[in-house]
């Protein structure tokens, strides 16, 4: 055996669980095909901060320092990272992708660049943004202007003076509209595919994410109705502006798509102002037009696809039954399948109290987990 634990990703997931199976005695082997920690969060677009508050966003053993603010920002997290791996003297073996899992004999053997790593239980940690899906619009070759995905965005100055059409009203293009609208977009047009629940940051001092705590517990019929009213209460009618209305409840939303509320820093606000404008979702490209499902034409001078990520884990463990439709885990946490056992998933969850939560309270319970079952073998 190479290792006892191997951590493949070192990410919040990949060094919660490391940091969290050293108190247990157990020195994981981490591979990461990154550079050093905090690579993917330092190369997010310049706007980005957390959407929970930094007192929900420290992973065990670490508080984030108070300096960084109530909402912290993406270098941040990534300045965070790096001192939480420092802290626990985590030291991960970056530049080594692992390409697939294999099973044999009891134990995994993993097939990286550098060759092949064993080891007996394996905790996935890749992160659930792992690959950009990048959509292929008909005659989207004969636009003259830029098209690019959202992980490619950094800021809204490229695009001053210039018509932009973003694609997707989730987290990242809902922001990434309201960018480039207050950075002096000409005209920011917000395609919509899939209207989103859209929610405020906080509810007065109580940040929302504190509130969804209970209902990551709680029956949709039960907590949507209570959504609905507070969503109106405190954003109102976005209707009036243009955004279609959610064809589902917050959480009945989010279980059966996978797709989280978006979260509004400052979108509302240049929907209401006329800044940003919805539109219907794209058909496809015809020269310099963009035409949309509606048969109404734009003429944007570059599109912003926040079309969102697959987790990339289909090359890797697609072979072993343990991913649905969509590429998704089909367990996570300390759950394990039949017919992979010892193999485990963190941070590839989408929870409504926040995903470095979710990590927080995960990491602790898989190590409790692997330790035993390592004590049992």
């Amino acid at each position: 055996m190479d290792a006892e634990v191997l951590v493949v990703g070192a990410g919040p997931a990949g060094l919660a669980t490391a940091a969290c199976l050293q108190r247990k005695g157990i020195d994981a082997l981490i591979l990461d095909r990154g550079a050093d920690v905090g690579d993917t969060w330092r190369s997010r677009y310049d706007r980005l901060h957390l959407h929970t508050p930094r007192i929900q966003s420290a992973l065990p053993g670490l508080r984030m320092p108070a300096e960084y603010g109530r909402w912290v920002s993406k270098d941040d997290v990534a300045d965070y990272l790096r001192r939480y791996a420092r802290h626990h003297a985590i030291l991960p073996r970056f530049r080594s992708e692992v390409r697939r899992l294999e099973r044999h004999g009891g134990h995994w053997t993993a097939l990286t660049d550098g060759g092949e790593v064993s080891a007996r239980l394996v905790v996935l940690a890749t992160g659930y943004a792992n690959s950009a899906l990048r959509p292929a619009w008909p005659g989207q070759e004969t636009f003259g202007g830029d098209i690019l995905h959202a992980s490619e965005y950094r800021t809204a100055t490229p695009y001053v003076g210039r018509n932009v059409l973003v694609v997707g009203a989730g987290n990242s293009g809902a922001e990434i509209a309201a960018d480039l609208a207050a950075g002096g977009a000409g005209t920011v047009h917000l395609s919509v595919r899939t209207p989103p629940n859209v929610i405020p940051r906080q509810l007065g001092p109580l940040p929302t994410t504190l509130v969804a705590i209970p209902m990551d517990y709680s029956p949709a019929w039960l907590v949507d109705p209570v959504n609905r009213l507070l969503q109106r209460w405190t954003l109102g009618d976005l209707t009036r502006y243009g955004l279609p209305a959610p064809r589902a409840g917050l959480v009945a939303q989010a279980r059966a798509t996978g797709l989280t509320p978006t979260i509004d820093v400052g979108m509302v606000a240049s929907l209401r102002a006329g800044r940003v404008m919805p539109v219907a979702a794209v058909e496809r490209f015809d020269g310099g037009e963009v035409v949309l499902v509606d048969g109404s034409r734009l003429t944007p001078d570059a599109v912003i696809a926040a079309t969102g990520y697959s987790t990339g884990l289909a090359p890797m463990v697609g072979h072993l039954g343990v991913l649905d439709h969509r590429g998704h885990p089909l367990v996570t946490g300390v759950r394990t399948l039949p017919s992979a056992p010892g193999l485990r998933f963190m941070g590839l969850s989408f929870p409504l109290k926040g995903q470095l939560l979710q990590i927080n309270l995960d990491a602790r319970a898989v190590a409790r987990v692997v330790a035993a079952e390592l004590r049992n073998s």
